[in-house]
């Protein structure tokens, strides 16, 4: 089916589709996805004006005396829901702009963020695209203990295999839904699944990730099964992460690459590349926002702790991937702590505000470092001036509260909603007492 632009096309699409229902989707600062439906008939006033909502029940919107929202729908993102039966009253779907009643963007809404970042950096000349690899757990349910689909492994290719079917049904609905997808695997812990999709500028690709992480669990419950984006369901296995490869262009020219430069990486490439790292830690509380996110952020289990970068080394924070002769287009920086829990519209923002940061300021990038950083002794980190990511929620916090460059990036509303919200997650956890402590301390104290 062709991909509607317009206001025009999708009014036509939806006649001709028998779409009865259009869901208007957008998200709350933590990045959970929010939605109403409109009917068709509702369609075309609400291109024209939006469509007022109550936004004081929205985690990090308006005041209660200050609750009108409207949403106004993005033609260029509407989609039907493959998963949603079309028996002459199809349901289809369209990411919002939210706005005030005044018409003005509004400044709790993390898709504005990044549109903001966005056009910062267009400013300078640049767009960005990204290509996230968000992996996921599948289990039998959502109770505890966890119940294993399989017990295979990395690539696994077997009999205990057996997502590979619900992998196949979630690449043909997102396809069907306009998002390309590269490849799919099983990743290294059990039950643990990725799906990779192909690079997009970064305010498509969030919205493709909201999409993404909504069909791998619509299409794992169509199974009977429960899929799962916890950064780190299961003790002594990997976590998933979100991989984020990055590059920028400019006049359609991928501004990373270099052919005469070591590496192939351009100074713009370096310069960015320093940025994320010297801001690494203010920016860890967004690309990694909860309690679990920190048990997966430990050194041993793949997840990436210290602030360096290589080529080939898998246990730095940032890789760039080999060049390949004749694919300038692809080279870039994977960043890779990020997990796929977060709010992506805020985690792009964050990113790109801290990479631009060092093209602007003319970052200077250290040497690789292609030991294995988990083997060297806190010393020889030390030595070669490797800090690591913050280790908890609260420590994650304290980084982020005096960050200028974070604050700038969300902008003043979302940045004090966004820590307050983190304070109080903190604050729970920490009164909370565990299994852990009573298994371990309530015989013998």
């Amino acid at each position: 089916m062709h991909q509607p632009r317009t206001c025009e096309d999708v009014l036509r699409t939806v006649k001709d589709e028998n779409i009865k229902f259009v869901r208007f989707w957008f998200t709350d600062i933590l990045g959970f996805l929010k939605s109403f439906a409109i009917t068709d008939n509702q369609l075309e006033s609400a291109f024209e004006e939006g469509m007022g909502f109550d936004g004081s029940s929205i985690q990090g919107y308006a005041r209660i005396d200050e609750s009108d929202m409207v949403a106004r729908p993005d033609p260029t993102t509407f989609s039907v829901l493959p998963w949603r039966p079309n028996d002459g009253a199809g349901v289809a779907r369209m990411f919002c702009d939210i706005l005030t009643p005044a018409g003005e963007p509004y400044e709790g809404d993390p898709r504005w963020v990044l549109k903001r970042a966005l056009a910062r950096a267009e400013a300078m000349g640049y767009s960005m695209f990204v290509g996230p690899e968000l992996e996921y757990f599948y289990f039998r349910d959502s109770e505890t203990p966890l119940k294993y689909l399989d017990a295979g492994g990395y690539f696994d290719l077997t009999p205990l295999d057996v997502a590979s079917d619900l992998r196949r049904d979630t690449i043909l609905t997102l396809e069907e839904m306009g998002i390309e997808v590269e490849y799919s695997h099983h990743e290294v812990a059990p039950s643990q699944h990725e799906i990779d999709l192909h690079y997009a500028e970064a305010l498509q690709m969030a919205d493709i990730a909201m999409t993404y992480r909504l069909a791998v669990k619509e299409i794992a419950m169509k199974h009977g099964v429960y899929a799962t984006f916890m950064p780190k369901p299961i003790a002594g296995e990997n976590g998933s992460g979100m991989h984020t490869h990055i590059s920028l262009f400019q006049n359609g020219r991928n501004a990373f690459f270099d052919a005469d430069a070591e590496f192939h990486l351009s100074e713009v490439a370096r310069r960015f590349i320093a940025g994320v790292l010297r801001h690494a830690r203010e920016i860890t509380l967004v690309t990694n926002q909860w309690v679990n996110s920190y048990k997966r952020l430990v050194p041993g289990y793949e997840a990436p702790v210290y602030i360096a970068w290589a080529r080939r080394n898998r246990s730095s924070l940032v890789r760039i991937p080999m060049y390949k002769p004749g694919k300038e287009q692809a080279t870039r920086m994977e960043f890779r702590c990020p997990d796929p829990a977060c709010n992506p519209y805020m985690a792009f923002a964050v990113m790109l505000a801290a990479g631009l940061k060092g093209i602007e300021e003319g970052y200077e990038l250290a040497d690789p470092i292609e030991e294995d950083i988990f083997e060297m002794t806190p010393a020889q980190r030390a030595e070669r001036g490797i800090e690591a990511l913050p280790g908890s929620l609260g420590e994650a916090i304290s980084e982020t509260s005096g960050s200028e460059l974070v604050r700038n990036a969300l902008g003043d509303h979302i940045f004090e909603k966004f820590i307050t919200n983190k304070v109080i997650e903190w604050d729970n956890y920490r009164a909370h007492v565990s299994q852990f402590e009573l298994d371990n301390y309530l015989t013998i104290l």
